[in-house]
């Protein structure tokens, strides 16, 4: 492990052989079968619990998260934010797992419906929002009935073990959380095991598929989500400062490692000009530098490999003829950490890796467009579909925009359209694997099946033979 700031190793993270994945799923069963006949109110007690060890000692995660991701304090205590959201959906369990039921179906029958929990599931999830993704999925899991296997990056690992000593405090089993530190030996075992049912994940395309491809193999519940490379439209009649302001937030937030940045805005017409202008004179007033000073606002990024990864894309996109209208690699950066400034590029076509690749990284390309039709096949043109956003002061040409857009997740004059936890979160295309998107209700209906029940109490004086099919009148 390492500190992205200093560039000095901060730790060691000791990796989970087969053995060791079986023994922490192996214990996840025993608890699993507890858990489950717990009842409502007792696990929403555990949740309200959780939620308020994570809203009263917020401080100490997010030092945590920064010291270990990189991104600014402001940002960790945002991660935590959004992910208090979603335990705070999951304490409503009692509601959310309510079914159907209907009385006198047929003569005196009754017909319900329940949903039940799954047994053990896992998560897999990235280094980019260590508190957060774990939180999207073992919320829900948990609040369901399930017990959870946790893998985490080993890039930046302890924010999972605060998780998981806060899940303890707050009166869950043991064995519901468990955390199973470990690299590709640790998810290759997760996800053949006979007794895990389900498996979240998080990640590069690449991954999503690996992992989609394996688990479902194996007989396995898999929701997969991958890649993006987010689009901001911009029409001429928007309000450019606005824009701007949103497009810097957005595509050099936490260095651009997110996967809801945006990474590219299509310019129409004359918006054009106006937006490379207006991002270009914001870019130098960036201050760049140790997550954990309080002026800063934009950290570095997670490994050197990786930073020197989105320098190549920089020089990529130079060399396949787009403009660079300020270049991150000149920028004035603290010494010794994994840092690069913010770099934009005009002139991006989508012949271009700059335009083709996610490059996770602090780097916003421009695309020109003369008309809303060839910005919006643009978008569509691309194998990712995770968010989108469009900036215009015309309803009509936002409300057409969220009806024509291929993507999952729309924003209209809102950059990061990240859903609040009472919806679900997903793409569409090569950034989702399944069909089915990550917290909120679809996140509900992920771990936990459905069960219909037939019932009828009859008088046995009037019982009779009948080989006929049931008919309910």
């Amino acid at each position: 492990m390492f500190n992205p700031a200093t560039g000095r190793q901060s730790g060691e993270v000791d990796l989970a052989s087969a053995a060791e994945v079986d023994a922490a799923v192996a214990s996840a069963l025993s608890a699993a079968a507890a858990w489950r006949r717990s009842s409502l109110s007792t696990r929403s007690g555990v949740l309200f619990a959780f939620r308020q060890i994570l809203h009263d000692e917020a401080d100490e995660l997010a030092a945590i998260v920064t010291a270990e991701h990189g991104k600014v304090l402001s940002d960790a205590h945002g991660e935590i934010a959004r992910a208090l959201e979603n335990v705070e959906f999951a304490c409503g369990v009692p509601q959310l797992l309510k079914g159907g039921f209907s009385e006198q179906a047929s003569s005196g029958v009754d017909v319900y419906s329940i949903r039940q929990p799954l047994g053990v599931v896992a998560g897999i999830t990235p280094f980019n929002f260590p508190a957060m993704v774990p939180l999207w999925m073992c919320a829900n899991a948990i609040a369901c009935g399930n017990a959870f296997v946790l893998k985490p990056s080993e890039k930046d690992p302890s924010a999972s073990l605060w998780l998981a000593r806060a899940w303890q405090r707050a009166g869950l089993p043991d064995g519901v959380f468990t955390v199973v530190q470990g690299d590709k030996q640790a998810v290759d075992a997760l996800l053949v095991h006979p007794d895990i049912a389900a498996v979240s994940f998080v990640g590069s395309t690449p991954i999503a598929r690996y992992i989609y491809e394996t688990a479902t193999a194996a007989g396995k519940r898999v929701q997969a989500l991958g890649g993006a490379k987010n689009h901001m439209v911009v029409l001429p009649d928007a309000d450019i400062d606005l824009a701007a302001d949103a497009a810097v937030s957005a595509a050099y937030g936490a260095a651009g490692e997110r996967c809801m940045a945006i990474s590219v805005a299509v310019a129409v017409g004359d918006a054009g000009d106006r937006l490379v202008d207006a991002v270009a004179a914001r870019l130098p007033k960036l201050r760049i530098g140790d997550g954990a000073e309080p002026d800063s606002e934009m950290g570095p990024l997670i490994t050197g490999e990786h930073r020197d990864k989105v320098a190549g894309y920089i020089a990529a996109g130079a060399d396949s003829g787009a403009t660079v209208v300020v270049d991150g690699r000149q920028a004035d950066v603290p010494d010794g950490g994994f840092f690069l400034g913010g770099t934009l590029l005009d002139h991006v076509t989508p012949s271009m890796s700059v335009w083709n690749d996610e490059i996770f990284g602090p780097v916003l390309s421009v695309v020109r467009a003369d008309t809303y039709d060839e910005a919006l096949a643009i978008v569509n043109a691309h194998e990712y579909a995770n968010g989108t956003a469009i900036f215009t002061r015309d309803g009509g040409a936002a409300r057409q925009f969220q009806f024509d857009v291929e993507v999952g997740m729309v924003g209209v004059n809102v950059p990061i359209p990240v859903p609040v936890a009472y919806y679900s979160f997903g793409g569409w295309k090569g950034s989702l694997f399944g069909d089915t998107h990550m917290y909120g209700p679809e996140g509900v209906n992920f771990y936990t099946r459905g069960k219909v029940v037939t019932s009828r109490w009859p008088d046995p004086a009037t019982s009779t033979i009948d080989l006929g099919f049931p008919r309910t009148r």
